[in-house]
């Protein structure tokens, strides 16, 4: 015996329905009313923090923004960018990212571009819903081993 009464109009309505009026009204997920969006610099972040994260990959960007970055990192209050490097194009459905790298020496760039973009794509695609349409990586330098790192000379000893 199902417990369902006529409104009105002569239809039958559910327990549930009589006691949400404003379940017939709004219909469907809650989930689905509204809109998000996703800023360039969120994707940007993701996409930076799963690039450094992939073996082989030395750090971000080119020369002068490393440089700059280091500078940056140096003064008090200033946060480290992980998303030096990065270029993301956001829509409301897809995402496009430019990422300039630097690989160690001795890597198979082949391999590490083909980690780094498997790696990013994962990455922002599960944390943002956005479907990643493309990734393009451009290795800009090679760390040797006996290169000392980029820093800016210290002016106070």
């Amino acid at each position: 015996m199902t417990d369902m009464t006529e409104n009105r109009g002569g239809e039958s309505e559910t327990p549930a329905a009589r006691r949400s009026p404003l379940a017939k009204r709004s219909g469907g997920d809650p989930g689905s009313r509204g809109r998000t969006t996703i800023a360039d610099g969120v994707v940007e972040k993701i996409a930076g923090l799963a690039a450094r994260d992939v073996d082989g990959v030395h750090a971000m960007g080119s020369g002068i923004s490393r440089t700059f970055g280091a500078v940056r990192d140096r003064v008090p209050g200033g946060a480290k960018s992980v998303s030096r490097g990065v270029k993301a194009e956001v829509g409301e459905v897809q995402a496009a990212l430019d990422l300039e790298i630097v690989v160690e020496y001795g890597v198979s760039i082949a391999d590490v571009a083909r980690d780094v973009r498997e790696n990013v794509i994962t990455a922002v695609e599960r944390m943002t819903g956005l479907e990643v349409v493309e990734v393009n990586i451009a290795v800009s330098d090679v760390k040797l081993p006996d290169e000392e790192e980029e820093e800016p000379e210290r002016r106070i000893q």
